[in-house]
């Protein structure tokens, strides 16, 4: 599924709503919230805080998708084509970055 389709998904999703998507800053505040919970599960499994025997172990994949939805809702509510922004970034990093580390 392209970009261009997985925000065609969540538009669609967002959209059965009345509400539609929340604002620019409650969607920040929501990507921290998911952030902070990719990085707790992270820390858990590759740092030195081990999870207490009650707690659920969440799914990094899970963790990733929740900040690849909220991304997504930004992106759709200020009109931006992930698409086209992601091949503009990619580009910049291949000549500013092309050469700085040691290639296989």
């Amino acid at each position: 599924m392209t970009l261009k389709e997985k925000q065609k998904k969540v538009d669609d999703w967002m959209s059965q709503f009345s509400e539609g998507y929340w604002s620019p800053h409650e969607i920040i505040c929501r990507l921290s919230e998911e952030t902070g919970e990719l990085a707790r599960e992270i820390n858990h499994r590759f740092g030195p805080k081990k999870k207490k025997d009650s707690e659920d172990v969440a799914e990094v994949g899970d963790e990733v998708s929740d900040i690849i939805f909220t991304l997504i809702c930004l992106a759709n509510s200020l009109d931006i084509d992930l698409e086209e922004s992601f091949e503009k970034m990619m580009e910049k990093y291949q000549v500013r970055d092309g050469n700085r580390w040691k290639k296989k």
